[in-house]
């Protein structure tokens, strides 16, 4: 199953790359591919960061990992709204908005 995980990180992130895949150490969620591929133009709208906060991009790195800054997560909220399978994703997203925190993806 290709799947994307997405955890919200309880700290700001450090300045460095993230490169380990560590999905349990930010209580990841699971996303099954065939849904997060439907939304993938509008969060290509939207501010992330590659690995590192010194590398801004657009949109979650699909095989990589994304540092989602809270700035960005009413986008990510408004794409995910309307698909019952991303209902988990929706909250997660939610949280960390209300918590002003980043959200890490790990990319399939």
């Amino acid at each position: 199953m290709l799947a994307h995980d997405f955890g919200i990180m309880q700290e700001t992130p450090e300045k460095g790359s993230y490169i380990s895949y560590e999905p349990e150490k930010y209580g990841c969620i699971s996303v099954h591919d065939d849904y997060i591929l439907p939304i993938c133009p509008k969060l290509g709208e939207l501010k992330c960061f590659r690995h590192s906060l010194d590398r801004p991009g657009y949109g979650p790195a699909y095989y990589g990992i994304t540092l989602i800054p809270p700035e960005s997560l009413g986008g990510f909220i408004e794409a995910t709204l309307g698909c019952p399978q991303l209902s988990e994703l929706t909250a997660l997203l939610t949280e960390a908005q209300r918590e002003n925190k980043f959200v890490i993806h790990f990319g399939i």
